[in-house]
């Protein structure tokens, strides 16, 4: 790769960890740009080395939302080991696994999330009236790790944005609260599948590490923007975000 081809990948990097600190979906950036690059790359070197930026980005985001949002660590903490878990198994199955079968589900997912968050403009925006108990968090958290975790592992792009949008809709919590809590599960699903990327050569380790400086940049912004900016500036990403990620799939498995 010659310099013009880093430096896009750095601009993509970094876009990505924008996107990816405010709602998730900066794979759908990073991905495609790799295999731009480099057309002859394998698809699990390319999410090894996407996921080495990635566990970056995500810490980044973590930290810099856990300075001002309040943090459950104690449900999270444990939550992020089982997305770990999962992420590693959902990694070990890409191989296994037709990941194709998988696209029409997720576009039909993403599709119905945009539908709902369209119609229910107060989803994320405040509070729920009624706090969920700490059993019924600790039993959505911990699910949704293990199923979303795995499908970080698996596919990947948009890992976040399910996040966020299960604690908003099941807990009702608010977006930027609900980012925060998404991060620090991101982060353990993405130190899962690189481990599994690493331990079977799937990481291209100079290139990864010079995309977690961009990463690490773009996530640090983002955050910072999501809490300045509020709740309904992250609903408003979240559409745009979710409505990119239906076209870019189905562009994916209908081109």
């Amino acid at each position: 790769m010659d310099f013009a081809d880093w430096t896009a990948l750095l601009v993509a990097a970094t876009a990505a960890g924008w996107v990816d600190a405010v709602v998730g979906g900066g794979g759908l950036i990073v991905l495609p740009t790799l295999f731009l690059v480099a057309p002859g790359i394998a698809p699990q070197t390319a999410l090894g080395t996407n996921k080495m930026a990635a566990v970056a980005g995500t810490s980044a985001s973590a930290i810099t939302f856990a300075r001002k949002v309040p943090v459950r660590w104690r449900i999270l903490v444990p939550a992020a080991v089982i997305a770990a878990v999962a992420a590693g198994v959902g990694a070990a199955a890409v191989s296994l696994i037709d990941r194709e079968l998988f696209i029409p589900i997720v576009m039909v997912v993403l599709v119905g999330v945009a539908i709902f968050v369209t119609l229910r403009p107060s989803i994320g925006i405040t509070m729920a009236t009624h706090p969920p108990t700490r059993r019924k968090v600790i039993l959505v958290v911990g699910l949704a790790a293990g199923l979303i975790g795995f499908y970080d592992g698996l596919i990947g792009p948009g890992t976040g944005t399910f996040l966020i949008i299960t604690f908003a809709t099941v807990l009702g919590t608010e977006f930027v609260r609900a980012a925060a809590m998404a991060k620090v599960i991101n982060c353990g699903s993405n130190v899962g599948a690189l481990i599994y990327f690493g331990a079977t050569g799937h990481i291209l380790f100079a290139l990864g590490a010079a995309m977690a400086v961009g990463n690490v940049a773009g996530a640090v912004a983002g955050s910072r923007m999501a809490l300045r900016k509020g709740a309904e500036f992250v609903r408003v990403v979240l559409l745009v975000v979710v409505i990119g990620m239906v076209i870019r799939l189905g562009w994916q498995q209908f081109a």
